[in-house]
């Protein structure tokens, strides 16, 4: 297995193409270095996500390869994340700020998961590949960075250009070309009236 196979959602109705092409991967150039426009543009569609109240209850870590930080958070992977991941020209910590003054910001886990939704989207519209991780021990993450008690680590992502594939082992080239595959909408519409 040396190609990578198309990788464009066969969608139950239509959506915008940067949406049906986006998908996750696992391999990385582990030459090139972030591109620092597309990255911009990826936390600027971050700032521009809503969120509840307009609090804004979210923060971003970028550690680009090489870096002490980069060194921190790839150490923070579990298993199989570790193997791969390290490639990417930067990792990045999208975290909630669960409590503001001592009083919970119920919403931050939510909208933090949306800021990493509008990043992915912009990061792939401008050429960039993602792939968020749950994979990772959050405690190390607020260790490592000396973090309040205040910011919940929610996903690290995985973000650079796109590897080659006949670099890759055996083991991620399967991972890369299986099927993609999601549950009909209509299995999770619970309630259509």
């Amino acid at each position: 297995m040396s190609t990578l196979t198309a990788r464009t959602a066969e969608t139950d109705a239509p959506i915008i193409d940067v949406l049906a092409e986006r998908w996750s991967t696992r391999i990385f150039d582990r030459e090139s270095v972030i591109d620092e426009a597309a990255l911009a543009s990826a936390l600027e569609a971050a700032r521009w996500t809503p969120t509840a109240a307009n609090t804004q209850a979210w923060r971003v870590i970028v550690a680009r390869r090489g870096s002490a930080a980069h060194a921190t958070v790839l150490a923070s992977l579990a298993g199989f994340n570790s193997a791969w991941a390290g490639d990417a020209a930067a990792l990045v910590v999208f975290l909630a700020e669960t409590t503001r003054d001592g009083e919970p910001m119920r919403w931050a886990q939510y909208d933090t998961g949306q800021v990493a939704a509008h990043f992915t989207v912009q990061a792939h519209a401008d050429g960039l590949s993602t792939h968020q991780m749950g994979g990772f021990d959050p405690d190390a993450i607020v260790a490592g960075f000396d973090l309040s008690s205040d910011f919940t680590p929610v996903t690290v992502m995985a973000i650079g250009e796109l590897g080659d594939i006949r670099l890759a082992s055996e083991e991620l080239q399967s991972r890369e070309n299986a099927p993609r595959v999601r549950r009909p909408a209509a299995d999770s519409v619970l309630v259509n009236d």
